[in-house]
């Protein structure tokens, strides 16, 4: 993937997202602090009200601790609107799909973009933790123009972002993508493969479900696994609680894509993951999962 700024086409500056979720309203955030013209695109009644309500919250905890003025969160929160019909997304020079880790749900929704979104230059992107990208192309009548734009959570606040073209992604659109998520956003991108859990994920998860196992075994606790990574090994947070964060249903999600294509039994999700999930306990947006929360 080369670095040159240069490109045939203009920058990117009205940008949708679909899916409203933690990583849909952070990657809209994100863009209105960078002053994008940002559309969501929410899928139910409830979130055309919970969206904006998570976003201002976002914005006003990033006032408290002094990171943005009180200017710049009303400038951000006027850049955003919220719409239940993605035919509003059809003025977009890109789209980024954020809606859960489904493969059929993101092939659908990859197919309605492609006839919904007019400009012929316009990026079409998927925030897929795990599933390969070419799939998610296919199902477009321009795989040319999608790839992968991998964010991480919290999206305003960690700097890496992946970059996944498939092999049907045209060189141009990959050196937009770059140069859009480098110089537009301020990110730090890196190319990774078009495989399940792409770069950062592949190395991440055999570690967080061996945490898992180790807790299932009864070897050790949630909260002394925790404690040994975090005071042992430096490491901000566990790997129980960084799963919580995560969401245990996401973790199964990313961790049966893996297994599916790798079928190394270190990828598979654990009789205990299953379990919680099944349960409800999906972490902390449920209050609990490898540990409790207020």
């Amino acid at each position: 993937m080369t670095t040159s700024t240069h490109s045939a086409t203009p920058g990117i500056e009205r940008v949708g997202v679909a899916g409203s979720g933690i990583m849909g309203t952070g990657i809209a955030e994100l863009c209105a602090k960078r002053g994008l013209d940002v559309k969501v695109a929410v899928f139910s009644e409830t979130s055309l009200r919970t969206a904006p309500q998570r976003l201002a919250a976002s914005l006003e905890r990033a006032v408290a601790k002094g990171r943005l003025t009180g200017q710049e969160r009303d400038a951000a929160l006027d850049r955003v609107s919220f719409t239940r019909d993605l035919a509003d997304l059809a003025d977009r020079q890109l789209v980024v799909e954020a809606v859960k880790e489904d493969e059929q749900l993101k092939r659908d929704l990859f197919a309605t973009l492609d006839k919904t979104v007019e400009d012929p230059d316009a990026i079409l992107a998927t925030n897929t933790s795990s599933l390969p990208v070419v799939r998610l192309a296919s199902a477009t009548r321009r795989p040319g123009q999608v790839l992968g734009i991998h964010f991480f959570n919290p999206v305003p606040a960690l700097p890496l972002v992946e970059l996944v073209p498939s092999v049907l992604t045209e060189a141009t659109v990959a050196e937009r993508a770059l140069v859009f998520v480098r110089d537009t956003l301020g990110k730090q991108p890196i190319a990774a493969p078009d495989r399940a859990g792409f770069l950062v994920n592949a190395l991440l998860f055999p570690y967080l479900l061996s945490a898992i196992r180790m807790v299932e075994s009864g070897l050790a606790t949630a909260e002394t696994i925790d404690q040994g990574m975090t005071q042992g090994c430096a490491h901000p947070m566990g790997p129980l609680r960084l799963a919580d964060l995560i969401g245990l249903d996401t973790t199964v999600s990313i961790a049966q894509a893996m297994y599916e294509e790798f079928k190394e039994p270190l990828y598979a999700p654990p009789p205990l993951l299953l379990r919680l999930v099944e349960a409800g306990h999906l972490g902390k947006k449920t209050g609990r999962g490898f540990h409790t929360y207020a």
